[in-house]
């Protein structure tokens, strides 16, 4: 006597096959309610990113919007034409300088201030806290407007350095002090949120090393050197990422203060690209924008090489 052969009803019927049907259930129900999200994604993220990338090789401008089929495949001619072009090599020399003398400043400047907050306590202490992280959160039109007043030639720093003797500075005209403005200004308006992430990773150090470390012999600085910054190390590393990925596109501080000028001293990668877009050269201002891209991903494989923690 044969056994008849189980059917689909019998093997749905097993535990195994409960299993299997309830995750697919669970993942048919999950990806209908990524659904909204994954075409808004789609639609405005995923389609314009594939669409400049594919404009970056092209010789699309304004005037090709309403004939799209004369627009040209270039290849790589537009990034090669801009690592030529005069004003894009100042745009990058700008944005370098912009990068290379702000992030470490920030840095280390809201890394003495966690570490001085870290250490204080009561109500002065929050207040303080809370000053710091204020500008992170300002307007950058009320910042403007702030600043211009400070930095105005007849404006409060230069009232304050002449009382000091000092001679005043056309702080936002002058090609030699235009861009230190504003590395100062993009200094002063991120310096909190550094302080707020630093501040978190001070709180997560076992107080038990550092009493060991005191107990042993150790100063305040050998303290610091031999274990806070060790282990701050993956803290350093997310603050200088996040930081860097805004201070190499920095654009609000010279569209708003000094419109790129004074002779383009604060013209930046990122405002380049805009007045490329400005002007209807949308395969320029594409390639630009892919050159950017790509210096955010170098600096910031170069910064997880230098500060992962090392195993």
């Amino acid at each position: 006597m044969t056994m008849a052969r189980p059917g689909r009803r019998a093997l749905w019927g097993t535990a195994p096959g409960r299993a299997r049907g309830a995750r697919r259930h669970q993942a048919l129900t999950a990806w209908v309610f990524c659904l909204p999200f994954a075409l808004i994604f789609a639609a405005f993220m995923l389609f314009p990113i594939g669409g400049s990338f594919a404009m970056s090789f092209t010789d699309i401008t304004s005037r090709d919007l309403q004939t799209p089929w004369a627009v040209g495949f270039v290849g790589l001619d537009q990034y090669a034409s801009l690592l030529t072009d005069p004003q894009f090599l100042t745009a990058l020399t700008v944005t370098g300088l912009f990068v290379v003398i702000g992030i470490p400043v920030t840095i280390a400047l809201a890394l003495a201030l966690a570490v001085g907050l870290n250490t204080g306590g009561g109500k002065i202490v929050t207040v303080l806290r809370v000053g710091y992280y204020a500008p992170a959160v300002t307007s950058i039109v009320a910042v403007s407007v702030a600043w211009n007043y400070i930095l105005q030639p007849d404006g409060l720093l230069n009232s304050a350095l002449e009382l000091v003797g000092l001679p005043a500075v056309n702080w936002l005209n002058d090609p030699v002090w235009a861009l230190p403005s504003l590395i100062m200004l993009a200094v002063w308006r991120n310096v909190g949120t550094l302080m707020v992430i630093f501040l978190a990773g001070l709180q997560c150090i076992p107080k038990d090393l550092l009493e060991a470390a005191t107990v042993d012999g150790a100063g305040a600085w050998r303290r610091f050197l031999s274990i806070t910054l060790p282990m701050l190390r993956p803290t350093i590393l997310l603050g200088a990422v996040l930081i860097s990925v805004g201070y190499l596109q920095f654009f609000e501080e010279a569209f708003v203060m000094t419109g790129g000028g004074p002779l383009d001293r604060t013209l930046s990668v990122a405002f380049f690209t805009y007045q490329q877009f400005g002007v209807g050269q949308y395969g320029r201002a594409s390639a630009a924008s892919y050159i950017l891209f790509l210096l955010v991903a170098l600096l910031s494989l170069v910064q997880f090489r230098l500060l992962r923690t090392k195993e």
